[in-house]
Order: C-alpha cells, then sequence, then structure tokens
C-alpha cells in the first residue's frame, strides 16, 4: 500500500523550498548535516513546521546597526550632548564695552560730565578756601585794629596826679610873686602826698629845677610833657612808667609859698597849654 505522507528529507528540487532542519550531528565520523540511518522514522512528523528559515550570514546585521547609530546620533545623540558653558571672564580681563555706538556715546557723555563736576566741585572748594582765608585776614586785621586801638586807649588814658587836694591856682593867672603869667595847674597838698604818674610814658629828666625846685619831665607816647614840680622828693628818675604809678611826693621846694604840686603840660615838649583844658578833654575832671 503505497505511502502518501511526504517524506521527511525531500531530495531534487523540492530541497530549497523546505524548512530548515536542525542538522544532525556528526556521528560515527559521518559528515555535518547527514541524517543517520533510520533517523527518519524517529523524528515527529510536524517537528519541522516550528522552525525559522536559516538565514545567510553576511553583513545585513553590521548595516542595521550603523544605519541606527548614523539615526541616533542625528537625533537623541546631538539632542543629549550638554551645551557649552558660557565662557566666564577672568578677574583680570578688562572688561569689553559694549559696540553699541549709543552706549559708547552715553559713556563719553558721562565720563566728560563726571570730569566738568568734580572740576566744578574742585574750584568751589578752593573758591570757599580762598574766601576763608580772606576772611580770617579780614577778622585778624580787625582784631589787630582794635588791640591797636584798645592799647592806643590805654596809653592816652589819664588820671589826676593827686588824690586829696585843693586847686591853689590856675593857667594864665598872674601875681606879684611870678615873673609871668603861671604856666601851669597848682594841687595844694600835704607835704609827702604821693605823686601818681598821669599816664603812661618815660622819664626822661628828674633832678633840682631852679624855681621849680625838685622837678620830673614825664614824655608821653605822644611826645607830650608832663613837668612835676616842687617836690619833696623823687621815688623814679629814669625809665618806663604806668599810669597812676608813684613817682613822687609834694613838697614845697623852689618858688613856692607853700607846699603844692605845679604841673605844666608841654604838647611836643613845647609851649605850655592849660592843663586843666587838657584833662578835661580825656576825661577828666580836676
Amino acid at each position: 500500500m503505497a505511502s502518501t505522507h511526504s517524506p521527511a528529507y525531500p531530495s531534487g528540487s523540492q530541497a530549497g523550498t523546505q524548512l530548515l532542519d536542525h542538522p544532525w550531528p556528526p556521528a560515527h565520523g559521518g559528515t555535518y548535516g547527514a541524517a543517520p540511518d533510520g533517523a527518519a522514522a524517529h523524528q515527529p512528523a510536524d517537528a519541522n513546521r516550528h522552525r525559522m528559515p536559516r538565514q545567510s550570514r553576511g553583513t545585513g546585521p553590521l548595516l542595521g546597526v550603523t544605519a541606527m547609530a548614523a539615526t541616533l546620533g542625528a537625533t537623541g545623540f546631538a539632542s543629549a550632548t550638554p551645551a557649552a558653558a558660557p565662557a566666564v571672564a577672568s578677574p583680570d580681563e578688562t572688561p569689553v564695552l559694549s559696540a553699541d555706538p549709543g552706549l559708547a556715546l552715553a559713556a563719553r557723555i558721562q565720563l566728560q560730565a563726571d570730569s566738568q563736576r568734580t572740576a566744578a566741585e574742585e574750584t568751589a572748594r578752593l573758591q570757599a578756601a580762598k574766601e576763608a582765608e580772606t576772611k580770617r585776614a579780614a577778622q585778624q586785621q580787625e582784631a589787630d585794629r582794635a588791640a591797636a586801638a584798645a592799647e592806643k586807649a590805654k596809653l592816652a588814658a589819664v588820671q589826676l596826679p593827686v588824690r586829696d587836694y585843693h586847686l591853689s591856682a590856675h593857667y594864665g593867672q598872674s601875681a606879684s610873686y611870678w615873673a609871668h603869667l603861671h604856666t601851669g595847674l597848682d594841687f595844694a597838698a600835704s607835704t609827702g602826698t604821693p605823686v601818681y604818674a598821669v599816664g603812661a610814658g618815660s622819664i626822661t629828666s628828674a633832678g633840682w629845677s631852679g624855681s621849680y625846685g625838685y622837678r620830673i619831665i614825664q614824655t608821653l607816647p605822644d611826645g607830650t610833657e608832663i613837668w612835676y614840680c616842687h617836690l619833696s622828693a623823687i621815688l623814679r628818675a629814669s625809665g618806663k612808667i604806668v599810669p597812676g604809678q608813684q613817682i613822687g611826693r609834694v613838697g614845697a621846694t623852689g618858688n613856692v609859698t607853700g607846699p603844692h604840686l605845679h604841673v605844666e603840660v608841654r604838647p611836643d615838649g613845647g609851649a605850655p597849654v592849660d592843663p586843666e583844658t587838657w584833662f578835661e578833654q580825656r576825661g577828666v575832671n580836676p
């Protein structure tokens, strides 16, 4: 009875289209892939249905990997590549000004304005310092003038030569015991009464002077001479003196009728003037 089942190992023209079966391992020195005797009887009929067709080895897989790498490089790899870090300027590097012409012009205008403002401030400072110095100089000059005026007033200040007295004769009087008109002012006081300098100055002469008896001549700063006559004692014969300093004592020496102080005032050492008027002009009333 003829069999209708296809053989497990076809031969002929159908061999190229059949499913690929795993080759049999060589047995007993046989060739690889040859079925041993009686193998067909022991193989299941449907064993070849679940087997993949054999593929020939070649460059196909390699070309596929290469294409995939190229695709990933153009897409995924490119996007996964980290962006370049921004350049950080070194601390030693000079900042580069913007190339924008408007910003550069604004910067130049600002620099010019700052320079002008600095120059104006310096000019104002120097002017203020100059004005302050001028003010200080004016104040110093005013202080010097005030000091000079005070010193002048002090030097010009006068006082009466005696403190316990009465006037016994005035300037310009005449009497038989005077050879000429009276040339001074007489302060009658007891012998020994202190005689004081009427103002600041220097004693330029002291000693016996005939009818004037013992006399002291004091020269004031303006050149006026004050004569103190008929003294009983001379306490200062030379040197500078100050107002109110005692220089002698009242007496009755020379041509006199009793103890008194005869005072004469001679501007610039010349002719005598009325002592009473001279004192009054300086605020002192004999």
